[in-house]
């Protein structure tokens, strides 16, 4: 069993609305930029930047245009579910890099992806950029009858995506060329998936006949990728259920699964990045906890060698 810390709630100085709470409720994405942590959340239209140092609230960088609606249901109908944030390295036009956010293609609605520049300290350098992901999501559709994507990584020359299944459809890897990927973000352009995709299928276990499932991960510098999976109990990729307890992975360059272990805590994290360290890898992770009242909680434990 792996225990976690809590190490803050996701408070913000401000919300995204007048109407919302002061804080992220819904966090799905993480990563960390020197001192600096970014988060999405699959119910908000804006960014989540927080100090990686201290407790100070965070604040937002708006995304997407436009505000969602309040009330529950309306909400979860309109949302974009940006489900991942990847940091991109240089690429062209982009010399320090950038932050990509990406819809979990489960409804028309979630087909699109935000590209945010970096500077030389991997602060937010110029307005989003807007990425049409219906064409790729389309090519993958040929392959997967329902998309759930939850991770988004690149593994040397591939984009590694995370399906995340459900109780009636199972977890998957999906391998992507990466070189057609990040041209298209380049032009500004529409991606496609130029080339055909490995898909590989990924069983993970089961909490209580509940499966487990990709909800997101990141790169290691060695080639592996760590992982984290929670056991939703749903049976499809739009409605949320209860979480019966979650999990920590690795897949090795290759996709497979190296190496899995239960969190102690049932948290329903759907975050992850990491540091490697003397003592192990230091994880980071941010929580969903289906509850727009309260706020995600940033969880960190150390994963020993």
């Amino acid at each position: 069993m792996i225990h976690t810390t809590k190490i803050r709630e996701l408070l913000l100085t401000e919300a995204s609305t007048p109407t919302r709470m002061a804080h992220l409720a819904a966090a799905s994405g993480l990563a960390m930029i020197g001192h600096t942590l970014y988060v999405v959340a699959d119910d908000e239209l804006h960014l989540g930047v927080f100090s990686a140092d201290d407790q100070r609230p965070g604040t937002l960088v708006r995304l997407i245009a436009g505000e969602l609606p309040d009330k529950y249901k309306k909400r979860k109908a309109a949302k974009p579910d940006l489900e991942t944030l990847l940091h991109l390295p240089a690429f062209a036009g982009h010399p320090h890099g950038a932050l990509l956010a990406l819809g979990s293609g489960s409804k028309p609605t979630r087909e699109r992806g935000v590209l945010l520049a970096l500077d030389a300290v991997g602060a937010v350098a110029a307005a989003p950029q807007h990425v049409d992901l219906s064409l790729f999501y389309d090519d993958l559709r040929f392959e997967l009858e329902s998309l759930n994507i939850e991770g988004l990584i690149v593994v040397g020359d591939r984009l590694r995506l995370l399906q995340r299944g459900n109780k009636g459809t199972a977890n998957a890897i999906i391998d992507c060329d990466l070189v057609s990927f990040i041209a298209a973000l380049a032009a500004n352009t529409a991606p496609r998936l130029v080339k055909a995709s490995t898909i590989t299928p990924a069983p993970l276990g089961e909490i209580q006949g509940v499966p487990l499932c990709f909800s997101d991960g990141a790169a290691l510098p060695d080639g592996n990728v760590i992982f984290t999976a929670i056991a939703e109990n749903t049976d499809n990729a739009i409605d949320d259920g209860p979480c019966l307890g979650a999990a920590v992975g690795m897949l090795n360059a290759a996709g497979r699964v190296t190496r899995i272990e239960r969190l102690a805590e049932p948290h329903k994290v759907e975050g992850i990045c990491a540091r490697v360290g003397d003592e192990g890898i230091q994880i980071f992770m941010v929580s969903d906890g289906d509850d727009a009242s309260k706020p995600a909680w940033l969880l960190s434990a150390v994963w020993g060698r």
